[in-house]
């Protein structure tokens, strides 16, 4: 019994030791970025334009780009993406085709992301002559988002009793009617905060956009969707690596990846109280 207690003791103490390492490093890489990025954070900093090759001015039009971008990349992913998983986990029988198709979506989630952004410039730019715009770029997104947005709803719908729908089906409600009624709004919430999160990682991408899109230099907003655009992870890569003064501009380069955590956090955080107010819903 003694043994049994310290080898648990030891167990615990070196998965807190793993934990406060992990909350330790990210905790050193926010505040380098915070405290080398605020100073360059101004209201002419996030709502003008860039000027006089990126050294001055702001990055509204990348905020801006990320922002439809990822508008485009949720269109996309999260209707094609919750009703794959509902086929797959209400509908779908298991046999052996369906488990290949899942280990395929689990692969497809794994894969680098440049190979999505090859892959949109064939698809997207070459075959569908989309051209390098913003809507090219943010269906290549959402393709590279498909996965994630599979698996987490199909997650979502499992871990719903198979009760709720015996119980619908035995008062004579059809499969559609059990699942919309009984199944959806309970694992809504799960699906949405995997949808959210996976959005979140689309809209920190560069590999993608950078082919498909994206934007070196343009000090406007795009006026429709066959426009290039500038973006905010693309705008940071440039200015880090790029750029002909990269330590000029190396302030700028800070505050724009302040901004862009700032955009991915909020993304998450706005996950985290989705799923809080819809349960609290359904518990009332």
């Amino acid at each position: 019994m003694k043994k049994n207690y310290v080898s648990q003791f030891i167990g615990f103490t070196f998965l807190r030791f793993c934990v406060f390492i992990v909350i330790g490093i990210l905790l050193i890489i926010l505040w380098d970025v915070f405290s080398k990025g605020a100073c360059a954070i101004s209201w002419e900093f996030l709502t003008k334009a860039p000027t006089n090759g990126m050294t001055k001015g702001g990055i509204f039009p990348a905020i801006v780009g990320t922002f439809f971008v990822t508008v485009i990349t949720a269109a996309l992913s999260i209707p094609l993406g919750m009703g794959c998983a509902i086929f797959l986990n209400e509908y779908a029988k298991d046999t052996k085709i369906t488990r290949l198709i899942r280990m395929s979506i689990r692969n497809l989630s794994g894969v680098p992301s440049i190979v999505y952004g090859l892959f949109g410039v064939v698809l997207f730019v070459q075959i569908l002559n989309l051209s390098t715009s913003m809507l090219a770029a943010g269906m290549t997104l959402g393709l590279m988002t498909l996965p994630w947005t599979i698996t987490a709803s199909e997650e979502a719908l499992k871990s719903i009793p198979n009760s709720y729908r015996e119980g619908s089906l035995a008062l004579g409600a059809t499969k559609w009617q059990a699942i919309r009624t009984n199944v959806l709004p309970y694992s809504i919430p799960g699906m949405l905060t995997g949808v959210i999160l996976g959005l979140s990682r689309a809209a920190g991408e560069t590999a993608p956009i950078l082919f498909t899109g994206a934007a070196f230099f343009l000090p406007f907003l795009p006026k429709s969707l066959s426009d290039q655009f500038m973006a905010l992870p693309y705008h940071l890569y440039i200015m880090a690596t790029q750029h002909h003064d990269i330590e000029g501009v190396r302030p700028l380069a800070y505050g724009t990846a302040l901004v862009l955590i700032t955009f991915v956090f909020g993304m998450n955080i706005f996950s985290v109280v989705l799923r809080y107010q819809l349960r609290k819903i359904k518990k009332e």
